[in-house]
């Protein structure tokens, strides 16, 4: 079998052309490979992982986004606010929690004497915002969730809070409700995880608030102990 180049069939073929002019068409397709992050090859850095990570395209909200939101904190924070996914205003300024939301949550983390520069770092399990701000679908997830968990073991957190019942349903892969996943400590990735209320809820339902304070009290005293 003889096996001919590439090269050699274009150069025959172009010079078919040059004898019977445009009635033969050549076109050389460029195929693009789209390079695949492993998981093995994530940085140490918190920083670099942004580089590396903030141009993705792994699901189709890399297309519909305007910017992809990271997260934001203490790269050293002792806890970690984990939210469900951005939503519009997170998505045009790039920073989680932004909107009324942000703000009631900013009031709670003076409660408990922080901020959200001071030993916490806030997120989101998904990094772009789902249209519509719809509940992240477990494909979504199962493209993202591997950039949670190395931010996770980045800053190794002494606690996780899950913001909301899908953001804890989504880490705890269950399909509990939020009162059953309250008032109790779980594990992810062996990080202590405790689930509250989504401070949207609380601007919805001001009748929560007591409830989320309880925990937040107790997330101090666990952070601080």
């Amino acid at each position: 079998m003889i096996f001919i180049s590439d090269e050699k069939i274009i150069q025959f073929l172009n010079q078919t052309k040059e004898v019977y002019g445009d009635e033969i068409n050549i076109e050389k397709k460029i195929i693009s490979s789209k390079k695949i992050i492993r998981k093995e090859d994530f940085p140490s850095d918190l920083d670099v992982f942004y580089n590396q990570i903030n141009k993705c395209h792994k699901c189709s909200l890399g297309s519909s986004r305007t910017n992809f939101v990271f997260g934001v904190g203490d790269k050293n924070a002792s806890l970690m606010l984990v939210g469900e996914a951005p939503g519009e205003n997170e998505d045009l300024k790039g920073e989680p929690f932004v909107g009324r939301a942000g703000k009631l949550l900013d009031k709670i983390l003076f409660a408990i004497k922080r901020t959200r520069n001071e030993d916490v770092y806030i997120c989101n399990v998904i990094k772009c915002r789902p249209p519509n701000n719809r509940d992240p679908l477990t494909s979504e997830v199962k493209e993202c969730e591997p950039y949670l968990i190395h931010q996770i073991n980045l800053i190794k957190p002494k606690l996780i809070v899950a913001l909301g019942r899908v953001a804890g349903k989504t880490l705890l892969n269950v399909d509990n409700s939020l009162k059953s996943m309250r008032g109790e400590i779980h594990n992810y990735h062996g990080t202590p995880l405790i689930v509250t209320y989504h401070p949207a809820a609380l601007l919805r339902n001001p009748n929560w608030k007591p409830l989320a304070w309880e925990d937040f009290k107790w997330i101090q005293s666990i952070i601080e102990s």
